[in-house]
């Protein structure tokens, strides 16, 4: 991990060094699972004694922002909160008006997020941005449809963090845990439709390109744009999905028809 912590100032207490790390956690800086560097190294890093280290890191351990594990390192610990209780989510999960509306929701809360982030988005948020557009065009040509659609994921959460808003930020990764492994697989269920996955590079592309840009209204609607396809996409596969099946079974009871006159 680069240095991410300051230099902490004349303190002889762990408070600063606990509220350096809350401030990267809520900003988005440290993630879920990462890892921070040894002890000596994060001492360094701080410039504080290993007793102050240790006693700020025993303080986010307790408040259930770090985790430790033996042997094994200080890693960020699962802060993503569940919107919705289990029952909630085994709910949703087989309900299909609540996928409709969780499009519904993200249409609208991504296109907020890409507008912010095209009015705020730093030249390192930008370079990062064009990091993942340059590893989702390299997934495209590959036609490797799992780290495409992780890519999506990933270029999505980019967004959250260009738009600089902290509740905006954890809302969008929040939405994102609810129905990652959903995501996931309407992902690959679209990548079955005829031109879907050329559509949805494009459209990635003109989001980015407006964030770059710095044309909010042009980020607003790009976004918005893409999970209406996505929804249309997700209609249309479904729909391809059950003419196939009820053809098989069509073909099905014909064969058999058949065969059972022939056996006459």
């Amino acid at each position: 991990m680069s240095d991410i912590f300051s230099r902490i100032e004349h303190s002889r207490t762990a408070d600063e060094v606990v509220q350096q790390i809350e401030s990267l956690i809520l900003e988005g800086v440290l993630r879920v699972a990462d890892r921070l560097p040894g002890e000596r190294e994060l001492a360094r890093q701080f410039e504080v004694s290993r007793p102050i280290l240790r006693e700020a890191l025993k303080v986010l351990e307790m408040r259930g922002l770090l985790v430790t594990r033996h042997g094994g390192g200080t890693f960020v610990a699962d802060v993503i909160g569940q919107v919705f209780s289990k029952p909630v989510v085994d709910l949703i999960a087989t309900h299909r008006k609540a996928t409709a509306d969780y499009l519904e929701y993200r249409r609208e809360i991504e296109g907020v997020a890409a507008e912010y982030a095209a009015r705020r988005a730093t030249a390192d948020d930008l370079a990062l941005l064009q990091r993942i557009m340059v590893r989702m065009e390299e997934a495209h040509e590959r036609a490797d449809f799992e780290d495409e659609a992780e890519i999506d994921v990933e270029f999505h959460h980019a967004i959250g963090e260009c738009a600089h808003n902290i509740i905006l930020l954890h809302t969008l990764r929040s939405c994102y845990r609810l129905l990652s492994d959903d995501v996931f697989q309407n992902r690959l269920v679209i990548f079955g439709l005829a031109g879907a996955r050329e559509a949805l590079l494009e459209q990635h592309r003109q989001i980015h390109a407006a964030v770059a840009g710095g044309d909010p209204l042009a980020a607003r609607k790009a976004a918005m744009d893409h999970i209406t396809y996505v929804e249309r996409s997700m209609q249309d596969a479904e729909r391809t999905g059950d003419w196939q099946r009820v053809s098989k079974l069509r073909l099905r009871q014909r064969i058999g028809a058949a065969g059972q006159k022939n056996a006459k």
